[in-house]
C-alpha cells in the first residue's frame, strides 16, 4: 500500500501531511508518549515503526536516540525515506503489516501512524496481533489514527477522505470501532490520549499495553 493511499499521490505525501493534519502537533505528541518513561534521552528502547512511509517520523524518533526498525511495504517510498538526512540512523525493512520481519517479543514499542485506515478490516486485525507478537511483555503500542467524528463538522471533512482512500477500510474509524479492534488483539489499558480536529476529520492518538509476563 503506497504511502498516500494511491502510487500517484506519494510524491506529495509529506506536503500534504503537512499542511492538512497538524503535523508537527500530532507528531510531537506521540513522539514525546511514545518515548516519555525511556530516560532523557530514548537510548536502549526499541520501536517498531509499522508503515513508517516515508520515514519522517522513523527518523524523528532515531534522532531523539531510539533504535528505530521501520517497517513498509512499498519499495519506492522506502527509497525516499533512506535518501532521507538522518536515515542512515535507522533500520529499513520491507515487510507488511499483517507479516512483520520482526522477531518475536524483539521491540519495546510499536507505533503505526496513519496506517491502519488503508487496511481492510481483516488485516487490521492481523496487524494488531502481528504488533502484539513482537512487543515484550509490558511494551505498549501507540496510534495515530482516525476516529469517530465528534462535532457537526468532522463527518463531513471525513466523507471527503473516504472518497480518496475508500469507505470499506475507513469505515471502522468512522464509528469507533478501532479501539475494540486493540482490545480483541490481547492489549490491556486500551485508551484514547488525545484528540485533534485536522481538515480530513478527527485524528486520536490512542495507546495500549502488553501483558506483562
Amino acid at each position: 500500500m503506497p504511502a498516500a493511499g494511491r502510487a500517484a499521490f506519494t510524491g506529495l505525501y509529506d506536503t500534504v501531511v503537512a499542511l492538512t493534519m497538524r503535523e508537527r502537533r500530532f507528531r510531537g505528541d506521540l513522539a514525546d508518549r511514545l518515548l516519555a518513561d525511556a530516560g532523557a534521552d530514548g537510548a536502549q528502547l526499541r520501536v517498531a515503526d509499522i508503515g513508517a512511509g516515508t520515514g519522517t517520523f522513523a527518523i524523528a524518533l532515531a534522532t531523539r536516540g531510539a533504535q528505530v526498525d521501520a517497517v513498509d511495504g512499498d519499495a519506492e517510498v522506502l527509497a525516499r525515506a533512506r535518501r532521507k538526512p538522518g536515515a542512515d540512523q535507522v533500520s529499513w525493512h520491507e515487510g507488511r503489516a499483517d507479516a512483520l520481519p520482526l522477531a518475536d517479543a524483539s521491540v519495546d514499542r510499536v507505533v503505526c501512524s496513519l496506517v491502519l485506515h488503508h487496511l481492510a478490516d481483516a488485516d487490521k486485525h492481523a496487524a494488531l496481533a502481528e504488533a502484539h507478537r513482537v512487543l515484550r511483555p509490558g511494551g505498549r503500542l501507540h496510534i495515530a489514527d482516525w476516529g469517530a467524528p465528534r462535532d457537526p463538522a468532522m463527518p463531513v471533512a471525513f466523507r471527503i477522505l473516504q472518497l480518496v482512500d475508500g469507505r470499506t477500510t475507513t469505515q471502522a474509524h468512522a464509528d469507533g470501532l478501532v479501539p475494540g479492534f486493540i482490545s480483541r488483539a490481547g492489549f490491556a489499558s486500551v485508551r484514547v490520549d488525545d484528540r485533534l480536529r485536522t481538515v480530513w476529520g478527527q485524528l486520536e492518538l490512542l495507546s495500549a499495553t502488553k501483558h506483562a509476563a
